[in-house]
C-alpha cells in the first residue's frame, strides 16, 4: 500500500473506542480499485463469513450472484449499474449482486425480514473482506428490473444491493473531482444519542 493510501486510510479511520474491534473503525467504502485480481480462495472466504450470518428461522434467504472481471455475470451486473456508478465501478475486479428469498421455504409464508437478513450477511461479508485487505463499496444505484431480467431472478426474491470488491486504488484514478473530493474527505457518523433510545426520541443512558 502506498504512503498516500495509508494516509487516506488513517484519515478515514474512526476514533478508537476501547473494547470495540479495530476492524469496525477501519472499514470504509473506497471507490477506486487497483487492477489487482482477487484470488478465488479469498473470494470464497468472504462468502464463507457471510454464510454464518444470523437469519430468521435459520432460513439463510440470501443469494449472491458474483461476477469476476471478464465474466458474463460481471457484465450483467455492470450493465445494470447507473451511469454514475459505472464511471468508477468499472475498475473493480469483482461485482456482487445480493438478493433474498421473500418467503420461508418451510411453509411459503412471507418473510418480512428477508432483506434484513441479506443486509446482515452482506455486512459480515464486507468485514471479512476488510480483514483480508480487500475494499468493498455497496451500491443502491442500479436498475433492479434490468438485473432481475438479466439473471432471470424469480419474482419471489427481493433484490438488495450491488457490492464492488477488490483492492483499494489511488484517489487520483477516479474520473471526476466530485468523486475525488468525497474520497479524501473525513468520515462522519451520528452520535449514539441520535439513534440509541430508551423511549422514542429520548437518548438511552449508556454511562
Amino acid at each position: 500500500m502506498t504512503a498516500l493510501l495509508e494516509e487516506l486510510n488513517d484519515l478515514k479511520k474512526a476514533p478508537e473506542v476501547e473494547g470495540v474491534l479495530h476492524l469496525f473503525h477501519s472499514r470504509w467504502s473506497p471507490r477506486p480499485f487497483s487492477d489487482r485480481e482477487v484470488s478465488a480462495s479469498d473470494l470464497a472466504k468472504v462468502f464463507e463469513a457471510a454464510r454464518w450470518a444470523a437469519s430468521s428461522h435459520n432460513e439463510q434467504p440470501w443469494r449472491f450472484l458474483v461476477g469476476t472481471r471478464g465474466s458474463e455475470a460481471y457484465t450483467k451486473i455492470f450493465d445494470s449499474l447507473m451511469a454514475f456508478n459505472q464511471l468508477w465501478a468499472k475498475a473493480a475486479p469483482v461485482l456482487i449482486l445480493g438478493v433474498s428469498k421473500a418467503k420461508f421455504t418451510q411453509n411459503d409464508s412471507p418473510n418480512r425480514v428477508a432483506l434484513y437478513d441479506l443486509g446482515a450477511a452482506a455486512s459480515i461479508l464486507t468485514l471479512q473482506a476488510k480483514a483480508l485487505g480487500l475494499a468493498t463499496h455497496q451500491m443502491a444505484g442500479f436498475d433492479q428490473d434490468a438485473a432481475r431480467a438479466a439473471f432471470e431472478i424469480p419474482e419471489d426474491y427481493v433484490i438488495g444491493a450491488v457490492i464492488a470488491l477488490g483492492y483499494q486504488g489511488e484517489p487520483h484514478a477516479l474520473p471526476n473531482e466530485q468523486f475525488r473530493t468525497q474520497e479524501t474527505s473525513p468520515r462522519t457518523r451520528k452520535p449514539l444519542k441520535d439513534f440509541v433510545f430508551s423511549a422514542w426520541g429520548t437518548a438511552a443512558d449508556l454511562g
